[in-house]
């Protein structure tokens, strides 16, 4: 299975878990190919000819001001308006304060989402970032692309 034009192809399919606890209930983490980041932290590296492997961890109480994008494939002039457009990190932090989901995770992720080696991002990329992810220990992830 692969879209058209994709690079990458497979032929398993993991289900969607279903959800064991009330939304209302359930820790909430966000994984993004935003390229969103702490300022101050290592930039990711936007010039290297098959993409950059690595995330970064983004506390999930950092407003808009204490993060930076770093990216290379879609316009950011909007972003940097609201960044909310490509990293909703306030109106989550809305949700978790309206109840309507139980909580966040102390961290969020992000990444850039521009990667030519299908191969290196599922064994570099996709592992360490579901480790990551799951050491939060969140009951639900919103994964959204930029």
């Amino acid at each position: 299975m692969s879209a058209i034009g994709s690079m990458i192809t497979k032929s398993d399919v993991v289900p969607l878990a279903p959800m064991r606890r009330p939304l209302a209930d359930s820790r909430l983490t966000f994984v993004s190919t935003a390229g969103v980041q702490p300022i101050g932290t290592l930039p990711f590296d936007v010039v290297h000819p098959v993409g950059d492997y690595t995330f970064r961890r983004v506390p999930s109480s950092a407003t808009p001001a204490d993060l930076e994008i770093h990216q290379l494939k879609y316009p950011t002039d909007g972003a940097h308006r609201d960044l909310n457009v490509i990293f909703p990190i306030e109106r989550l932090q809305e949700l978790a304060r309206e109840n309507v989901v139980g909580g966040l995770t102390q961290d969020f992720f992000s990444f850039i989402g521009y990667n030519m080696d299908p191969d290196l991002l599922e064994r570099t990329l996709a592992e360490d970032l579901a480790r990551a992810v799951a050491d939060e220990q969140a009951d639900l992830a919103l994964l959204a692309p930029a």
